[in-house]
């Protein structure tokens, strides 16, 4: 069974792909990632300047879901290139540099700040939903702004693949991808977070989180990730990949995402819950399902469900 596969010239040994803002920024915690098993690394969301984030608590967790409002903290570009360079002198895996920013310039001028490092693809977070109260609405809620910041990230990537990390959290994800692949996109992350949401302490009957509310992810949210992943692939007729992230805990919750349209599949939640390993389970479940199924090739279940539709109708 063939897990490995070729993404805009980039090789992937497995789809497995550790989610933005699960482990940080240093070069240490990344290789211990790929040692356990991802295919690939995704950074947390980097600024072009330092970034506080939001104060405590910041994350409460149940079995079925996590909200998040950790206010998307960062260094800044310093460490950012430090920690980065260190990880690509010598890569295990595929490195996925996540940026984000508060104006269409600033997504361009981080880009620039990172293009120097070289990482394999940028992927333009233009979809927090708990930064609402710094900076307004996100960018992914509307088409044109949208397509302003990949256009934007674009014309400075230099070759880099430009991959827009697109939320739920609006009438149609569809619209907002084909914008965004007008624009120039080279492929999505699907999705973000969704919500925001909000717990209640029942005690002190006020909000948990100190910014009151924040991101949901967590199993409950697949259901969400599979949709929107399915109107990505439809709307752009499958030719941009997609990384499909949300709610996968198991090698066949992985499946599913592929079956939708995504060609690898961003793992963050599950790390929490399933250990450092879970990569490697996912890897193994997928390994076992294929082979039951008779399955040679990973890449033969990206988009299976509009393939099976499409023989059906």
């Amino acid at each position: 069974m063939n897990l490995s596969q070729t993404l805009l010239g980039v090789t992937f040994e497995n789809p497995t792909v550790l989610a933005s803002g699960i482990m940080g920024i240093t070069a240490s915690s990344w290789r211990l990632i790929a040692e356990r098993g991802a295919g690939a690394i995704t950074t947390k969301s980097l600024w072009l300047h330092e970034h506080k984030g939001h104060r405590n608590p910041t994350i409460i967790s149940t079995e079925h879901w996590t909200l998040n409002a950790v206010g998307v903290p960062d260094a800044g570009p310093e460490k950012a290139r430090e920690e980065i360079g260190d990880f690509l002198r010598n890569k295990p895996v595929p490195l996925i540099a996540n940026i984000i920013a508060e104006s269409v310039e600033n997504f361009a001028l981080t880009a620039e700040e990172l293009l120097p490092l070289h990482p394999d693809f940028l992927e333009v977070n233009i979809s927090c939903p708990n930064v609402e109260d710094e900076f307004g609405k996100p960018f992914a809620c509307s088409a044109p702004d949208a397509a302003a910041v990949t256009k934007a990230v674009k014309k400075v990537s230099k070759g880099t693949p430009v991959f827009i990390k697109l939320s739920p959290n609006v009438d149609s994800i569809a619209k907002i991808a084909e914008a965004c692949a007008k624009a120039g996109a080279d492929g999505f992350t699907v999705i973000n977070t969704v919500g925001p949401g909000m717990a209640i302490d029942l005690r002190s009957r006020m909000p948990i989180l100190a910014n009151k509310v924040g991101g949901l992810s967590g199993p409950g949210i697949k259901p969400i990730a599979v949709k929107c992943i399915a109107d990505v692939y439809s709307a752009t007729d499958g030719k941009l990949p997609i990384i499909g992230t949300g709610g996968v805990y198991t090698g066949e919750d992985a499946i599913e995402l592929m079956l939708a349209g995504a060609s690898l599949v961003g793992i963050g939640t599950a790390v929490a819950d399933r250990g450092l390993d879970v990569f490697k389970h996912v890897c193994d479940e997928i390994q076992m399902w294929c082979t039951n199924e008779g399955v040679d090739n990973v890449t033969d279940l990206i988009g299976g469900m509009h393939k099976e539709l499409q023989k059906r109708s």
